[in-house]
């Protein structure tokens, strides 16, 4: 039953089924009175409410609809974690926070009632067109509070009929690409490769420069914490991948993180001494963004940090476990995922870990060893040596 809904969580699929055939009844009188289609839109609604990553697996969408309609108003709405980086997104007009309560850390969210009503708002901006990049029940309802003109979206999370264009999610596709394609359902788009990057300040670049002064290159970052439990590579081989690093390429080491990752980092500095930089828990999105920038090389799990390095261009070495590489790592060729196959891998259960992989680091991740990290981050410098490119990012 409701095999059409991409949720794995059976629970969680037979309460989202159940409302999207309620909404199927009422939808054609929420349609009612939202006036014709405008082609061009000229303002546009772009909701984009999850974590970091997601957000920028969005940039080329988002790029795409900039080009498509050049002088429209873009509104982009995200969670407040979101707020600085969506600042530097290029194109988008004004940036919007909305914390909803599925997504906020904590008990700082926003429940749905309350989304609903502020979303009731945003009919006095007469919206030509609203886009959801995300398959979820509760966006797509944001979405229909809105009343734009036209509404588009994902339909395999629910709420696919509220909207005017509702497309099948491709779970095999990559997150920008699910999103581009839906934008291009949309508008006429002008060919591009993608790659749309951050934009990073003058300052920020110098503040970046001043914190890395006279460190040996190559710059290499370390981003020790997996963020989640089930995504945590073992510390102690980051440790070991470090002092290799170290020892064989004379790199500086880089670390970053959070303050939460201060144990993890402590443990990891102790090993390097001097050929060490602790950046952990110092660092905003936009500086981070700018540092990360400035480094040779960045290696990480499946984090948000990956993608923000992805962003702004610097190669990334990622340590993917449970999360599946063909819809979350960055895409550009540059970039190099280390992973191991199981007939369980990639399961993509994060939220929801299967029981047997609580608790502990999960097989897809302790069967990747220290060599094959090392062999990836090798052939990455190799290349960029090779190419002359070696410590290019910082001028």
């Amino acid at each position: 039953m409701f095999g059409h809904l991409q949720i794995y969580d059976r629970r969680e699929r037979a309460l989202v089924g159940t409302a999207d055939a309620a909404l199927r009844l009422v939808a054609p009188g929420l349609r009612l009175g939202r006036g014709r289609p405008v082609n061009p839109p000229q303002r546009i609604l772009l909701l984009r409410l999850e974590r970091i990553g997601d957000l920028l697996m969005t940039l080329d969408a988002i790029d795409d609809v900039r080009r498509a309609v050049p002088s429209a108003r873009l509104d982009l709405v995200v969670g407040s974690w979101n707020a600085e980086l969506a600042g530097r997104i290029r194109g988008v007009d004004h940036v919007e926070t909305l914390d909803a309560a599925w997504l906020a850390r904590g008990s700082a969210g926003v429940p749905l009632h309350r989304l609903l009503r502020h979303a009731r708002g945003w009919r006095t901006r007469r919206y030509d067109l609203a886009i959801n990049f995300e398959p979820d029940i509760r966006g797509n309802l944001l979405l229909a509070a809105a009343r734009a003109r036209m509404t588009a979206g994902f339909a395999s999370g629910g709420g696919g009929a509220l909207l005017d264009v509702a497309l099948p999610y491709d779970p095999r596709a990559h997150t920008t690409a699910n999103a581009r394609r839906l934008v291009a359902a949309l508008l006429d788009v002008p060919p591009s490769g993608g790659s749309a990057r951050l934009e990073i300040t003058v300052e920020e670049r110098r503040a970046a420069a001043r914190r890395l002064a006279g460190r040996r290159a190559p710059l290499i970052g370390l981003h020790v914490s997996g963020g989640r439990a089930v995504k945590q590579w073992d510390p102690q081989r980051f440790a070991a991948l470090a002092s290799r690093l170290v020892r064989t390429r004379g790199a500086t080491i880089v670390l970053t993180g959070s303050a939460e990752d201060r144990p993890m980092v402590n443990d990891l500095l102790r090993g390097l001494g001097p050929d060490g930089v602790d950046l952990a828990g110092t660092l905003d999105l936009p500086n981070l963004a700018a540092t990360l920038e400035s480094l040779d090389l960045f290696i990480t799990g499946d984090t948000g940090p990956m993608h923000v390095a992805a962003a702004v261009g610097t190669p990334v070495v990622a340590i993917f476990g449970p999360s599946d590489p063909a819809r979350y790592a960055p895409t550009d060729t540059f970039h190099r995922v280390v992973r191991i196959d199981l007939p369980c891998s990639p399961c993509n259960r994060i939220r929801l870990p299967p029981e047997r992989c609580r608790g502990h680091i999960p097989d897809c991740l302790t069967g990747i060893d220290v060599e094959m990290v090392y062999r990836a981050a090798e052939t990455t410098l190799d290349r960029m040596t090779r190419a002359g490119t070696l410590g290019s990012a910082r001028g």
